[in-house]
């Protein structure tokens, strides 16, 4: 569905990612994990596009991105950024519609399947009690909802989420990790940066480990959530349990000097 090849950044002489290879496929949940600095928010940066600075090629089904329009993009590709926020005081209702702009013409209002889109985005992402509010008086964690219903009236296929459940309570980082698997069906995927590792292996598909600004290994969570690995990129022992729920991960204590 979309790949990355040899994928690298570079500023003030430092290489933030290194010729990094990634695919995404259609129905799956990727999730990109690895200690601050590794490179995961470069790495999604590249792939949506927002960044063109860097070296190496985007694919979208073969196709290299930069061939396809602008406007095409917002229909396929749908990118929730770190710590997301709105800085004009919009309703959440206007903000939400904003997510449709890719479908309309640009004296048009908001249609009624439009309107009827929106609607179905504040349902899904438990805010549509906040539609007539403001954005800009919200929560941190209520206005990251309020940017992933945006995401969702735009229907895209692919959906990137940059560290989406970092301001949310537990109840609700699971409502967000829940809609993004359910997202990630037939032809269309969900690719997001997860710093809770427990989080990762219970909803990935796969995972890609990040360290220094390379891919440290790839695979499902039971093969990238070991204990070598763990000690060997956040320095840190772990208790990792596995089981018919899933895997979670537990760090106990720091390694010496970072290292086992």
């Amino acid at each position: 569905m979309l790949t990355g090849k040899q994928l690298g950044f570079r500023i003030d002489g430092v290489d933030i990612l290194k010729q990094v290879d990634i695919a995404v496929h259609a129905g799956e949940l990727v999730g990109l994990i690895g200690p601050n600095g590794a490179g995961k928010s470069t790495l999604l940066r590249l792939l949506t596009q927002v960044e063109q600075e860097g070296s190496g090629e985007v694919f979208w089904r073969n196709k290299s991105l930069r061939t396809i329009p602008h406007e095409q993009q917002a229909k396929l590709m749908g990118y929730l950024v770190q710590h997301a926020r709105a800085h004009w005081p919009f309703t959440v209702q206007k903000l939400v519609e904003l997510g449709r702009i890719p479908y309309q013409r640009w004296w048009q209002d908001c249609s009624v399947e439009d309107l009827q889109k929106v609607e179905a985005a504040l349902r899904l992402t438990e805010t549509l009690a906040y539609r007539n509010r403001r954005v800009t008086t919200l929560s941190g964690g209520e206005q990251t909802l309020v940017m992933l219903a945006r995401i969702f009236a735009a229907e895209p296929q692919i959906i990137f989420a940059d560290e989406p459940v970092a301001a949310l309570d537990p109840y609700h980082q699971l409502h967000v990790m829940e809609i993004l698997r359910q997202h990630a069906q037939a032809e269309r995927a969900t690719v997001v940066v997860l710093h809770d590792l427990s989080l990762a292996a219970r909803f990935c598909d796969r995972l890609y480990l990040l360290h220094h600004g390379e891919v440290f290994c790839s695979g499902t969570p039971q093969q990238v959530l070991t204990d070598a690995n763990i000690a060997q990129v956040y320095g840190v022992k772990s208790v990792v349990n596995c089981s018919e729920a899933g895997v979670s991960v537990t760090p106990v204590a720091r390694l010496k000097d970072g290292h086992p």
